[in-house]
């Protein structure tokens, strides 16, 4: 077989297409868009070579039009997670044994497959199942999955040639063996690119992955699926599995080849998947890997010294595109009584301009929330602010669920520095703002750092350089990614590594090297070239 040490080709960012009127991209996403909207899918899982249908379907709509049927998803049971599992470790080694070259060249396959045929197919999927717009949906669904993919193989190939020194006469070598046993990922309905990363990043370090999405990212979880087989993922490496978490968990959690959870939810279920496996930890056969990116409740602090306008277009930016459902978001923001006048009419005006309904009028830069629970619970924080004393609704504070799971673009202008929306991981687009004397700009930092567990992002706004200093040094673990002059979304793979410490979850920062040495598990070879063949050494020689 021939044998070389090969460059992977080198990647760039792809390339943000605008969707502006007369665009050939245009016209292609409007058709794949009536195309879906026309038909009625079957969403089968995928669990080794066999594509499986349950008695049990699920109806799938979209958030923006909840009595327009997309498809049906085949819901499975615990028998079909242990059939998984089976099919994992089955696929195992022929998979971590394979040349990382032809790994490398599956998953650049799959890049280009999105970047190409499939991309109007995926993000028309991500538009009608997750309602994001075309432009949200761009970002997410082609670029982010497109660039993950192919940095990762540059990351997997600098990984790979981080040798250890030798000294004369010895040959070190290093190599990064898969884990042993199978990975399990679960994945977030906000982003398709997050969905299709956790399940491709471990696999493309040679490990079998069984991969749960939630059941509202299900519809573009299949197009993912279908290119990821039509690239040459070998049956077994990736399981797409259509269960309850509970009942998944149940065997995935207590089975003895469980070797790490790549994980993007909540923090509450994250706490409650490592009780559970560290209360199984002597069942496993190795210590499972636990990655997990939670919660945020993200923070922007302003300076007396900030622009005002950049700072206002931040916060309707970061607050409300893809309807705050971003755990990146702009959800409270700490503004200067000198800048507050101008900032909120800045903001008002825009908020006025916006327009709020279904992905398919492109004119609309809002539109639904994900679901009728997460309807309900974005709706109870707006009511609660209605009647407090502590807070008051200054723009939005409507909400329907007629037709679609509808919420205004909500500013909340907090009384009190603890006011609960300040505090508590809404994931809508209901931003709080509190106002503070520029005076108390050192107190105020501790208070942005002190008021929420989570420490996902946040960003600085300021012109004063020291201020811009200070605020960078205190609050040095308040976020995982800092921004500056800039809202606190949207994270760029090969650009900004995405993660965030405290309740926001371990900090591996996807989209980086450092996300997938988690996925490895290293063994040290050491070739003495000339063996010693006697046992005395020079010390023991006499005087």
């Amino acid at each position: 077989m021939p044998k070389g040490v090969f460059k992977v080709p080198i990647p760039q960012n792809e390339p943000v297409k605008s969707y502006s009127p007369g665009s050939t991209e245009r016209t292609e996403i409007k058709e794949a868009i009536q195309k879906a909207r026309a038909s009625t899918v079957e969403i089968p899982q995928y669990i080794g070579k066999e594509v499986i249908y349950s008695q049990n379907k699920r109806t799938i709509t979209p958030p923006h039009d909840h009595q327009h049927v997309l498809g049906y998803f085949h819901e499975g049971s615990a028998e079909d997670v242990a059939q998984a599992i089976s099919a994992a470790l089955s696929a195992r080694e022929a998979w971590a044994t394979m040349n990382w070259e032809h790994r490398a060249a599956i998953f650049l396959k799959a890049a280009d497959l999105i970047a190409g045929p499939y991309r109007a197919e995926l993000n028309a999927a991500t538009m009608l199942g997750q309602s994001k717009n075309v432009y949200q949906a761009e970002i997410d669904s082609a670029c982010e999955i497109i660039d993950f993919l192919r940095f990762n193989v540059k990351f997997m190939t600098e990984l790979y040639e981080q040798q250890p020194e030798s000294s004369p006469g010895v040959w070190n070598r290093l190599e990064y063996r898969a884990l042993e046993g199978f990975v399990f990922a679960i994945t977030p309905f906000n982003f398709t690119a997050i969905a299709g990363n956790l399940p491709a990043a471990p696999a493309m370090m040679g490990n079998v992955v069984i991969w749960k999405p939630a059941y509202t990212q299900v519809y573009s979880a299949n197009v993912l699926m279908k290119v990821f087989k039509e690239a040459g993922v070998p049956d077994g490496v990736i399981n797409l599995i259509l269960v309850d978490g509970p009942v998944a968990g149940q065997q995935i959690f207590s089975h003895p080849d469980f070797a790490g959870i790549h994980f993007t939810g909540s923090t509450g279920v994250f706490k409650t998947i490592w009780q559970t496996i560290g209360n199984n930890i002597s069942i496993y056969k190795s210590f499972p890997r636990i990655v997990g990116e939670t919660g945020g409740k993200d923070f922007v602090l302003a300076h007396e010294s900030a622009d005002p306008k950049a700072l206002a277009t931040a916060l309707v930016r970061g607050g409300f595109e893809y309807q705050g459902q971003k755990c990146s978001a702009a959800s409270r923001a700490y503004i200067p009584s000198n800048l507050w006048d101008e900032v909120k009419e800045y903001m008002l005006a825009d908020l006025q301009e916006i327009k709020m309904g279904g992905v398919e009028d492109f004119s609309n830069f809002v539109n639904a929330v994900i679901d009728e629970k997460a309807f309900d619970k974005i709706a109870s924080y707006i009511e609660q602010a209605k009647s407090s004393p502590d807070a008051e609704i200054i723009a939005g504070g409507g909400h329907d669920k007629s037709t679609g799971y509808f919420i205004e673009p909500t500013l909340i202008l907090a009384k009190t520095p603890k006011y609960v929306t300040l505090c508590e991981e809404i994931f809508g687009p209901v931003l709080t703002i509190y106002i503070y004397d520029p005076k108390d700009f050192l107190e105020t930092m501790t208070l942005v750092d002190s008021t929420s567990p989570y420490a996902l992002t946040g960003s600085i706004f300021a012109q004063d350089r020291y201020a811009i200093e200070l605020a960078t040094e205190k609050l040095t673990n308040s976020a995982g990614n800092f921004y500056i002059n800039d809202k606190p979304t949207g994270a760029v793979v090969g650009q900004q590594p995405f993660g965030g410490a405290r309740a926001s979850g371990t900090n591996d920062k996807a989209g980086s090297i450092l996300n997938l040495i988690r996925w490895v598990s290293p063994r040290v070879i050491k070739e003495t070239l000339v063996s010693p063949k006697n046992y005395t050494y020079p010390f023991l020689q006499a005087d």
